[in-house]
């Protein structure tokens, strides 16, 4: 019974679903929005002392002729402006940690989107950037432009007073209201296509900037760099375009809107001074129902002004809470299984790229048990990294199973999975930081030790102690400059630190010398020796020195699953991996 207790987790991740994590985001922080609204009604409310002032300057002072009044007068006027600039100034503070906390609580998921996103859409990921959507809502959140949208409510409130100096003031201001009104309607409707026009454009050239520069090397040595410069002008261009005619749809509006206000300004200015010269109002009143007008349309004219910032703040958190309600769940486990360390099963396992109807991988089947090595060979295009990735959970398994001791991997949290999985691509990617935070993957309670046992392993620990900052250095873009074997001894190190059960390397000899591919098969060979399952996907034979079974692959189908030494015998000839016209029927193995 006691087993079976500690079996229960007992480190739970507390979790949101996809499909709530952004409303109940939004929920979470209805206090701090009621503090902004608070805040918002208390400035508003302020914002009477101007008109306030102007009306008694006019019928009280000017009329009386009274110097102490306008003194006293003066002074409740400026303190209460000082309360207006506190008031204001802690509203933008309010706005500013609304928008941290934001982005506090969904930046973990819109990296995460972030990372998953490439292996779950395929071409698609270009379009899909949730951590600059997340930037975007908080930029907007935290701008001026959002206190529009705090005081609108507020418009009915100075319209209203309007109306209670006079039923005539009140109705030209409230006309001139729906007026406003409407072309915010209509600007809401008209700009909307080209708004999502121009941010598909900016997406397309922000995305040819950014693999220009991933592939400068290619463009500079094969001359494309004309091609892809007409390529970026003609990108450029059509961003451009979609810019002006969204800007000009936009801008029409709010220079309509403006010119409207101060029309309506001097339209109720107008009828005032008629109602005072008939002697219905004042001539204070006359000048405060003018400001009230102005002042009751300006949060309006001010959300014209940043509807661009507001559409795609909108457009983007509308992006955000789709891409969170689709991605994949990660329900925690009920049992906390122990890390498989025994065997490795594929049943009848079909898989493929995302977003496509070929399968790469059909009915692949075989089984591997603690120590053995494994080389997946074939002619290019066979699937063998398809495989390789299909096998550590980067591909989707459409149909059958892989299992580890039984169980597939999304029995296991997935900040479990890397104590038992190393993975080498077939591409080497190092991230900015030190070679050391390299090699323990980021690691927080990586011990030293266990670093400089992997790059030992990886033959790698004399080279790294040569560096004026030894394990200290920083690699990546803003460090020092390796070659590319010393990236892939480094990815190498990367994939066995820790001693993990299986150990899955695509093509890990592409970039190595002599010298190095002795070192990589003397880390296969202590890996096995030491209990891990180590698979790699190989062209060259010296990469399979070090396994002892061939997996040969061709058309996605296994044509043969044998031990190494049965393939040599069968179909390994003078350094040449598995040539076409000796591949072996099924049937010999």
């Amino acid at each position: 019974m006691q087993t079976n207790t500690k079996l229960l987790t007992d480190n739970r991740q507390e979790s949101v679903s996809g499909q709530n994590l952004v409303s109940e985001v939004l929920q979470s922080l209805r206090f701090s929005i009621g503090c902004v609204c608070a805040v918002s009604a208390i400035i508003n409310i302020l914002m009477l002392t101007g008109p306030l002032y102007m009306l008694n300057l006019y019928d009280r002072v000017l009329a009386s002729g009274s110097t102490p009044t306008l003194v006293v007068i003066s002074i409740l006027v400026i303190a209460l402006y000082l309360f207006y600039g506190l008031f204001e100034g802690l509203r933008s503070q309010l706005l500013v940690r609304l928008g941290q906390k934001i982005d506090a609580q969904l930046s973990a998921a819109a990296y995460e989107i972030s990372t998953v996103s490439p292996l779950l859409n395929g071409s698609k990921t270009a379009t899909i950037k949730p951590v600059q959507d997340l930037d975007a809502v908080r930029q907007f959140i935290s701008g001026g432009g959002v206190t529009a949208f705090f005081d609108c409510p507020w418009v009915p409130f100075y319209l209203v007073i309007v109306y209670l100096f006079h039923t005539i003031l009140g109705y030209v201001a409230l006309g001139g209201a729906i007026v406003v009104c409407v072309f915010i309607a209509l600007n809401e409707l008209l700009s909307r296509k080209p708004m999502q026009l121009f941010s598909q454009e900016n997406a397309r050239r922000t995305n040819t900037v950014e693999s220009s520069r991933s592939n400068s090397e290619v463009i500079q040595a094969m001359g494309m760099n004309k091609a892809l410069q007409n390529l970026w002008i003609e990108r450029n261009s059509n961003y451009i375009n979609k810019q002006i005619k969204f800007s000009d749809t936009s801008g029409l509006f709010a220079t309509t809107i403006k010119t409207f206000r101060f029309t309506l300004q001097s339209a109720v200015l107008g009828v005032g001074a008629w109602l005072a010269i008939k002697g219905e109002i004042t001539p204070g009143v006359m000048i405060v129902a003018s400001i009230l007008t102005a002042r009751a349309l300006a949060p309006i004219d001010l959300a014209v002004t940043h509807w661009r910032g507001f559409v795609a703040a909108r457009q983007s958190l509308k992006r955000l809470k789709e891409m969170i309600e689709h991605r994949p769940s990660q329900n925690p486990p009920l049992l906390r299984l122990p890390l498989p360390h025994s065997k490795i099963s594929l049943n009848q396992v079909v898989a493929g790229p995302v977003n496509q109807t070929t399968f790469l991988l059909k009915r692949i089947s075989f089984d591997l048990n603690k120590g053995d090595g494994l080389g997946i060979v074939g002619p290019s295009g066979s699937g063998k990294s398809t495989l390789a990735r299909t096998i550590v959970g980067v591909v989707p398994v459409l149909r059958g199973e892989v299992r580890f001791d039984g169980s597939t991997l999304d029995s296991w949290p997935i900040d479990k999975i890397g104590k038992f999985i190393g993975y080498l691509p077939q591409t080497v990617q190092l991230f900015d930081g030190t070679i050391a935070e390299n090699i323990a993957r980021f690691s927080s309670d990586a011990s030293s030790e266990s670093v400089i046992e992997a790059a030992q392993i990886a033959n790698l620990h004399d080279f790294i102690v040569t560096l004026p900052q030894g394990y200290n250095s920083v690699i990546g873009t803003s460090g020092i400059s390796l070659s590319s074997g010393q990236f892939q001894r480094i990815g190498l190190a990367r994939a066995i630190f820790g001693r993990p059960f299986l150990v899955v390397l695509d093509e890990p000899s592409s970039n190595l010398d002599p010298e190095g591919d002795e070192s990589l098969n003397r880390a296969i060979h202590f890996m096995r020796t030491h209990g891990s399952i180590v698979i790699i996907v190989a062209h060259r034979p010296s990469a399979i020195a070090a396994i002892d079974k061939i997996l040969y692959l061709d058309a996605g189908r296994s044509v043969a699953f044998c031990s190494k030494d049965e393939a040599m015998k069968t179909f390994l000839k003078m350094g040449s991996v598995v040539p076409q016209r000796l591949i072996p029927s099924s049937s010999q193995f």
